[in-house]
């Protein structure tokens, strides 16, 4: 569920509801006071902040004390999944971690824009989905409503605006298919 208001003016009334800009409002507050200057260990105290917002984090998570999340109730990470310092989680829509993710430092996740066809600009929101064991190298900047596939790594500084397939190393602008990734056994 989004908390977009649909057929708005974004011009002169606002794209969110009362309840949705307090409750950012309070989480901001929180993540300035007790999130963002935890030490750097307390990945537990920092996922017990989300919880407490609405965000269903799974065991052993480690979010970072400078990733921004802007609607931790639309934050899932599933066990052992990690998203480091200066992810922005730019979170309109839901934003889904599969387990064992890891998300790079810088990296964007975005899950809403505007629609540039629209005659009033409207804000839309599309949810984002990361498989199991993916890896999202740094700075790779990930559009509202992709799908990026089981055990895929998307290269430093990507710009993925398409479903990234399962098990494939992908790269560039726009990212792309490069090779199947392979996990050598020890």
């Amino acid at each position: 569920m989004s908390d977009t208001l649909r057929s708005n003016d974004p011009y002169t009334q606002p794209s969110f509801s009362l309840r949705n800009r307090l409750l950012r409002f309070i989480w901001n507050i929180f993540y300035q006071l007790l999130f963002r200057f935890s030490p750097r260990p307390l990945h537990e105290w920092r996922s017990q902040l989300l919880r407490l917002f609405g965000a269903k984090i799974g065991r052993h998570c480690h979010v970072y004390p400078n990733a921004k999340i802007w609607a931790p109730w639309n934050l899932i990470m599933e066990d052992y999944s990690g998203m480091a310092d200066d992810v922005i989680c730019y979170s309109m829509a839901t934003i889904h971690l599969g387990k064992r993710v890891v998300i790079s430092q810088g990296t964007y996740l975005c899950s809403g824009s505007h629609d540039y066809e629209s005659h009033n600009f409207q804000l839309y929101a599309k949810p984002i989905y990361v498989g199991d064991q993916a890896w999202i190298c740094a700075q790779s900047f990930i559009c509202p409503g992709v799908t990026i596939g089981e055990g895929a790594v998307v290269g430093a500084r990507s710009v993925v605006t398409k479903d990234i397939p399962a098990w494939m190393v992908c790269a560039g602008n726009p990212c792309k298919p490069l090779k199947v990734r392979t996990i050598q056994a020890h």
